[in-house]
């Protein structure tokens, strides 16, 4: 992850999620250890005093399937680690949360916060991954992989324009 990423995205979970940890270091799943049959597409930060912080995009509706999948990746890394964890959802307008608020009995610690935006979060993706372009970095497995997902991501009255961008910057850059 790159400086300007790594601080975007610090910034989003102090100005999101009020957490005024101070984080030190990105770290990849590889890096944690996280075995491969826990969901993990979170980035992975490290705060001064060593908790771990999982920053989600959340691209599916939230439902109780998907909260079990983030409870699991939360206790595993508090066994691994024996230090707090806390999941950072960020949720776009066009999800349901289908999960209502609720006490998590586990022995490990950690927090598990949502954050619903107004902003259409395929616009946030797509404006992302263009200036990405713009400053010659290469796109990862991730930017391809959202990139596809536009089109069926966002509202029905915008998929043709998504497919175009879609096209467009494969076409060219891929």
């Amino acid at each position: 992850m790159n400086k300007k990423d790594f601080n975007t995205r610090s910034n989003i979970i102090k100005e999101t999620f009020n957490d005024t940890r101070k984080i030190v270091a990105y770290a990849t799943a590889e890096e944690l250890g996280i075995d491969d049959e826990i969901r993990h597409e979170g980035d992975f930060f490290i705060t001064s005093n060593g908790e771990i912080i999982d920053l989600e995009f959340q691209s599916v509706d939230f439902t109780e399937y998907e909260l079990v999948k983030y409870i699991e990746l939360a206790e595993h890394l508090y066994e691994k680690y024996g230090k707090e964890v806390s999941i950072y959802i960020l949720c776009p307008k066009e999800i349901n949360v289908l999960v209502k608020e609720e006490e998590i009995l586990s022995e490990a610690e950690f927090t598990i916060k949502l954050a619903c935006s107004q902003v259409d979060s395929c616009e946030v993706i797509l404006e992302a991954i263009k200036n990405k372009i713009r400053n010659n970095e290469i796109l990862d497995e991730d930017d391809w992989h959202n990139l596809r997902h536009l089109q069926v991501m966002c509202e029905k009255s915008k998929r043709n324009y998504y497919r175009l961008e879609y096209l467009k910057i494969m076409n060219r850059y891929y």
